[in-house]
């Protein structure tokens, strides 16, 4: 079992979203999460969001060993071929610990207050199709041709190649079975799901078909889901359900106890499902 935290990357100072990554880190996490938003999700007035593509560019120099990603980056906001240029660029700069994640946007608020497009949902969707496509297209240095349905390529060619061949674990997460299942059994080396054990054992054996359908090995695809710290017993047995039932990553969301609760379960929970 891997283990991620979800360092809760809003209202806080540059140095603090610093600070726990690199306490993440020595305390032996997997990766470390941010999240892809220029406003604050939650609370009220406004506060403190940085970027994230650029928040990951930069912990990267600030880190060696921790793995690096956002839950998750939104379509909507960023052209795919722009994405992928980006995204090379934090996988060099992190000597190859990016974690990729891609998702059809949800934050109506955000995208209308700061004059983003937000498309219908089946518009979003078709351009998150169109993203994954050409992400896993550009980031092998070939040139490319494709018509999309939002987005097409002519004779594209990204260079250089990312570190990690044939390109960083593609994340997809949610559980939509029209859109985002079969996605994920196209595209995703990680689909993160929203839910319990119990909860999605029929969804993850319907990924179990849509993969072999698609010329996947089920197999192949790690299941991630979430885990609240904020008590460790219950941590603890939630933790060993997840296990049991398939799951091999949990992202740690940061507890209100902060950091204390941190480094108990790095030091009490953690050791038990290496």
């Amino acid at each position: 079992m891997r283990f991620g935290i979800d360092i809760a990357q809003q209202r806080m100072p540059w140095d603090e979203v610093v600070s726990r990554v690199r306490f993440a880190e020595d305390l032996g996490f997997d990766g470390a999460w941010g999240f892809d938003h220029f406003q604050p999700m939650y609370g009220e007035g406004p506060g403190e969001a940085f970027d994230g593509v650029t928040t990951l560019a930069a912990l990267s120099g600030v880190t060696s060993k921790i793995r690096l990603g956002l839950l998750v980056t939104g379509v909507t906001y960023r052209h795919p071929s722009v994405f992928v240029t980006q995204m090379i660029t934090v996988d060099h700069a992190s000597g190859g610990r990016l974690e990729l994640s891609l998702g059809a946007a949800w934050f109506d608020k955000e995208h209308t207050e700061l004059g983003i497009p937000f498309p219908s949902t089946g518009e979003r969707f078709d351009l998150l199709e169109d993203a994954l496509e050409i992400t896993t297209r550009l980031m092998t240095g070939e040139k490319v041709s494709y018509d999309g349905k939002v987005v097409s390529l002519s004779d594209a060619q990204v260079l250089p190649r990312p570190v990690q061949s044939p390109h960083p674990p593609i994340w997809v997460g949610g559980n939509g079975p029209k859109r985002t299942l079969p996605l994920a059994a196209r595209y995703a080396d990680v689909w993160h799901a929203f839910g319990t054990p119990n909860s999605l054992a029929e969804t993850s054996a319907r990924l179990d078909e849509l993969a072999t359908e698609a010329g996947r090995d089920p197999a192949s695809i790690l299941r991630a889901g979430s885990l609240s710290l904020d008590d460790l017993e219950t941590a603890r047995k939630h933790a060993a359900k997840w296990r049991d039932a398939g799951f091999g990553y949990l992202v740690c969301g940061w507890p209100g106890a902060g950091r204390s609760q941190v480094e108990a379960f790095a030091q009490e929970v953690m050791p038990e499902f290496a």
